[in-house]
């Protein structure tokens, strides 16, 4: 007898067809359940696509403005601690003058060669480098902005400034930390308080001898010198709480857009999995119902 197919060609054909169908389903789940995302590709996103690419772009703009809000944060951090040993040395020179102020001789000398020490002590601390980079320079971060070989030669004059020693430029550093918003923290070594607290220390350092008058005029200086770096100190102070501001404020927004580009580019795993169990049961239902419509002949039928 001459085996016949109970089932039509039509009708097999739709089962293998839908067979197949779910295979492709499940092998695109299973991708997503080993990844945790929907695509791979921007394709699979459909209408979702530009919205997550602009996150995309959000999220690597703010980590940019995070980068360079943390290595501002740092010179501004050097340039702080620089600047308050600067406030040590000027506060030291006035206690020393106080003391000499008596007249004494041995007091006399003895804040005269302290001067001397602290005069090249103050052009190492303009000379601070970070990162490679000569934090008091200006625009001019790979060359010292400090040279004392000629400024610390003659007594000068406490009532004319003079940065002779300075061979930086004014280019003032800033650091952009979001759109629209710049911080200027930039200070040079020619900087008003610092050339006054140069001055009286040169005055100082190369006097044979002060007169109560020049410790009386030094004194003054010295004063004044104090209260700007002072100043100076606190302008860098506030530089980086605005800078840090900055920074928690963008990585806020990062985190924010990551939720959303995650919401919707992630997928719940379990989720998938348990989709992924039940379509494996309806492809082992479809592929056992399909092996026996096609085992089946005329003859297994009239049985």
């Amino acid at each position: 007898m001459v085996a016949m197919r109970v089932a039509t060609f039509a009708q097999s054909s739709k089962m293998i067809s839908d067979a197949l169908r779910v295979q492709a389903v499940m092998a695109e789940k299973q991708v997503q359940e080993s990844s945790g995302i929907i695509s791979s590709d921007l394709g699979g996103y459909g209408s979702d696509a530009q919205h997550v690419v602009n996150l995309q772009v959000s999220v690597t703009r703010a980590q940019s403005y995070i980068d360079a809000a943390t290595l501002a944060d740092s010179k501004v951090q050097v340039m702080y601690s620089a600047v308050g040993s600067m406030t040590d040395i000027i506060t030291q020179l006035r206690s020393q003058l106080s003391a000499a102020s008596t007249g004494s001789s041995t007091e006399t000398n003895s804040v005269i060669s302290s001067a001397q020490q602290m005069l090249e002590e103050m052009g190492s601390i303009m000379n601070t480098q970070y990162d490679g980079q000569y934090v008091f320079a200006g625009g001019r971060t790979d060359t010292a902005p400090v040279d004392l070989t000629g400024f610390s030669s003659g007594t000068g004059s406490l009532t004319t400034a003079d940065s002779s020693y300075y061979g930086g430029d004014d280019e003032l550093a800033s650091v952009r930390v979001g759109a629209g918003q710049t911080v200027s923290y930039g200070v040079t070594a020619d900087n008003s308080a610092f050339e006054e607290v140069m001055r009286v220390l040169k005055f100082v350092a190369n006097s044979t001898s002060l007169s109560s008058a020049d410790i009386s005029s030094a004194l003054d200086l010295a004063s004044t010198a104090l209260d700007d770096t002072a100043a100076v100190q606190a302008k860098l102070s506030s530089a980086a709480s605005s800078i840090e501001t900055a920074s928690a404020r963008q990585t806020d927004y990062k985190s924010y857009a990551e939720t959303l580009s995650s919401d919707l580019t992630s997928v719940d795993v379990a989720a998938i999995t348990a989709e992924l169990s039940t379509y494996e049961s309806q492809l082992t239902a479809s592929y056992s119902a399909l092996g026996k419509i096609l085992s089946l002949n005329l003859a297994s039928y009239l049985k």
